[in-house]
């Protein structure tokens, strides 16, 4: 590719923002792409990239045919460049943050403040047309976001957390964080408790978190692949353990894909030849008995006797109804 004058290049400002708006975009950008991009000679990239290094930003380059730049994360924030449509979905969506009554809520409300004063008038225009609230649910509980982001940490390092558990006695906690989840105005810890052999459910803001964090430990799948999913099945009132008093399962004569659409509050896994395996709880037998009919297909596998005999039973008091 010829090069192009550099008296034809934009000003230098624009020309900086639109290189560091590319960089954003993609993880690895070779010197050829990024200067064809930006109608620009490979030089003058090199001189813009040294620029925005003396600005902040932290640039990896490779040598070789192939070499090219990276835009990683710093220690610190610079600034950062958004298109007009990125900025607008931005200021909407700290907005709705910032009226969710969440534990980010103060701090979603700062960054929308800054970011108002600096948008250009249209564009605030259009941000503040999107007139979105959120309505908290009821029971919400504020959590401190540095606890938040010390989970986060431990949970992407793969690191135990030791924390004192509120409302129970006993020892230290130790657990293999696995997840964060925002349920019902409340943040839940998805974790894998080795002590037990078992996954639970912890919620965060009755964690009091040890300084220092554990050993490392290799991640784990939770049941059923998705951690969503597993809350909404186990989640029955906030305690450690969350789960139904009576719990089992069955399998249905229909395929998961099939079923996935009215199982929101259990698991699914595949039982082969069109079939499922669904795991459901209730807070007795006879009403998981019930829970298991739902579906109006055949089901067999029945676990544990318990369910079994419920399901004896409410045949039993179906047919009797039936004569009457």
């Amino acid at each position: 590719m010829d090069a192009v004058p550099e008296s034809s290049s934009p000003s230098t400002s624009r020309r900086l923002l639109s290189l560091l708006t590319v960089l954003q975009s993609r993880r690895d950008w070779p010197a050829p792409v990024l200067a064809g991009r930006l109608d620009v000679s490979e030089r003058t990239i090199r001189r813009d990239v040294d620029r925005l290094r003396e600005l902040g930003y932290e640039i990896d380059a490779t040598r070789g045919p192939a070499g090219g730049y990276r835009l990683r994360a710093g220690a610190l924030l610079p600034p950062v460049a958004f298109g007009d449509e990125q900025a607008v979905a931005v200021a909407v969506a700290l907005r709705l943050a910032a009226s969710s009554g969440g534990p980010l809520a103060d701090a979603a409300e700062e960054a929308l403040s800054v970011i108002s004063r600096l948008l250009p008038a249209p564009l605030g225009r259009r941000a503040q047309r999107f007139a979105v609230e959120a309505v908290a649910p009821v029971g919400a509980v504020g959590v401190d976001p540095g606890s938040l982001g010390a989970i986060e940490a431990a949970i992407n390092a793969c690191e135990e957390l030791r924390f004192d558990y509120a409302g129970s006695e006993g020892p230290v906690r130790v657990t293999e964080p696995h997840h964060l989840l925002w349920h019902s105005g409340r943040w839940y810890l998805l974790a894998f408790t080795p002590e037990r052999d078992a996954w639970r459910v912890y919620r965060v803001d009755r964690m009091r978190l040890k300084t220092h964090r554990g050993r490392s430990f290799p991640r784990r799948d939770v049941p059923g692949g998705d951690p969503a999913r597993y809350l909404e099945g186990r989640f029955r009132g906030g305690d450690e353990s969350g789960g139904w008093p009576c719990q089992g399962e069955i399998v249905v004569e229909a395929s998961r894909e099939e079923l996935e659409p009215y199982v929101v509050d259990g698991t699914l896994l595949d039982a082969g030849e069109g079939r499922a395996r669904v795991s459901l709880g209730s807070w007795s037998w006879g009403a998981l008995a019930a829970e298991c009919l739902r579906f109006d297909r055949p089901i067999a596998d029945a676990r544990p006797a318990a369910l079994r005999d419920a399901l004896v039973e409410v045949a039993r008091r179906a047919v009797a109804a039936a004569r009457d």
